[in-house]
């Protein structure tokens, strides 16, 4: 490659480019990732789980270049709160060579405004908006170098254009495994201080591993749609964090809980019969820990301008199959450990060795459901320890 800085060069933003988004939609104004295929999304018309599989978590540029300036053309959507201040713009996080060196917002972009208090949604549309680096250097100096641009885990993105002062090449795949990890909003990132440090994201550098993070945001439900996408779906190691979503929903009871595991279960193994697969149980979390869902916003606090959420449901419920935490790790823990008798690579992992009551009472949840920045730090450091260190179930060895 020649260094050209005289001129710019602008490149198509295609797969080859894109990493940890199952398929890329050319929309009117762009480029649109999305961490489900259109056949999938076509079975559901949730908008909860538009807008969650369209925030691309865990979804980035790669390439390898000589430039040492690059613009990113975006087009943001942002969701707001009618009464509530507006969340803080989304990071885009420039790693060269795996070392995070930069991190900058993007000016305009849509804006979608929901009022809680009348059950309404209004969208308003504004302008492209640019990220610029600059001083894009190794700590060589001006060497040709892998850079990667991660995309903000919490705003739909669509992406216009990609300039750099020097022309920029696809980075063929390496030997690192892929991990393909299913969650809900706390492994979308809920409230992660950026999207390189989601809890995946930090257990992924820690693991030496290629993240495709299919965390939803209110949306791990054990859909068929996502079993069969996971099934399809490339990979070396398979995980799935499933709980939270079930209670603070309140879609099934006990007696569908089970066979939905076992055939979310089934679906996967159709396509990775060997591959390493951990089943999560779910994290501390008082509000749920005995009351039964649904969840929802605490009203109280919203008209003080907090997000907060509360249980809704009558601990008493439990008798009539309704879901709690405690009752979902329970039988969790109970089929893997019946499936593992003829599935040796099928491994279970405890929520509360991720977060558990003490770590509540040293970091609580700040809304009472979503972890805070220092919360995904402490779990993607166990998780890395416990999962992919010296005998853990991801381990090289």
């Amino acid at each position: 490659m020649t260094n050209d800085q005289s001129r710019w060069v602008t490149t198509p933003i295609t797969a080859e480019f894109v990493r940890g988004a199952l398929e890329l939609e050319r929309t009117d104004r762009g480029v649109l990732p999305h961490r489900l295929p259109a056949w999938a999304r076509a079975q559901c018309a949730d908008p909860q789980l538009a807008m969650a599989e369209s925030q691309p978590s865990g979804v980035r540029l790669v390439f390898r270049t000589l430039a040492t300036e690059i613009e990113l053309d975006v087009l943001p959507t942002r969701y707001v709160y009618a009464g509530v201040p507006p969340r803080p713009l989304g990071v885009y996080d420039l790693l060269i060579d795996g070392q995070l060196v930069d991190q900058r917002n993007a000016d305009g972009g849509d804006i979608v405004t929901i009022d809680m208090a009348a059950g309404t949604a209004s969208r308003r549309q504004g302008p492209v908006g640019t990220v610029k680096f600059t001083g894009v250097v190794t700590s060589r100096g001006r060497d040709e170098k892998t850079v990667e641009i991660w995309l903000p885990h919490n705003e739909t993105t669509e992406l216009v254009a990609l300039r750099t002062n020097a022309p920029i090449e696809p980075v063929s795949s390496d030997a690192r495994r892929v991990w393909l990890h299913h969650g809900s909003s706390i492994s979308h990132g809920s409230n992660a201080d950026s999207p390189t440090a989601t809890w995946p994201a930090l257990a992924s550098f820690a693991g030496d591993v290629e993240l495709i993070n299919l965390g939803f945001g209110g949306s791990a439900l054990l859909d068929p749609f996502t079993a069969r996408t996971m099934r399809d779906t490339p990979a070396d190691l398979i995980s799935l964090k499933i709980g939270i979503n079930l209670v603070n929903a309140d879609l099934m009871r006990l007696r569908a809980f089970g066979p939905a595991v076992h055939g979310f279960l089934d679906t996967i193994r159709e396509g990775h019969p060997a591959t390493p697969l951990l089943v999560i149980s779910p994290l501390y979390c008082p509000i749920h820990e005995h009351t039964p869902g649904p969840g929802a916003f605490d009203m109280t606090a919203l008209a003080s301008g907090k997000v907060s959420f509360r249980a809704t449901g009558d601990p008493a419920e439990r008798k009539a199959g309704k879901l709690t935490l405690r009752v979902i790790r329970d039988e969790l823990r109970r089929i893997v450990e019946q499936r593992a008798a003829d599935d040796r690579h099928l491994h279970y992992l405890d929520g509360l060795d991720l977060y558990g009551r003490q770590d509540f009472a040293e970091l609580p949840l700040p809304d009472q459901l979503h972890p805070d920045g220092s919360t995904h730090r402490r779990m993607g450091e166990r998780f890395a320890r416990l999962v992919f260190g010296d005998g853990g179930v991801f381990s090289a060895g």
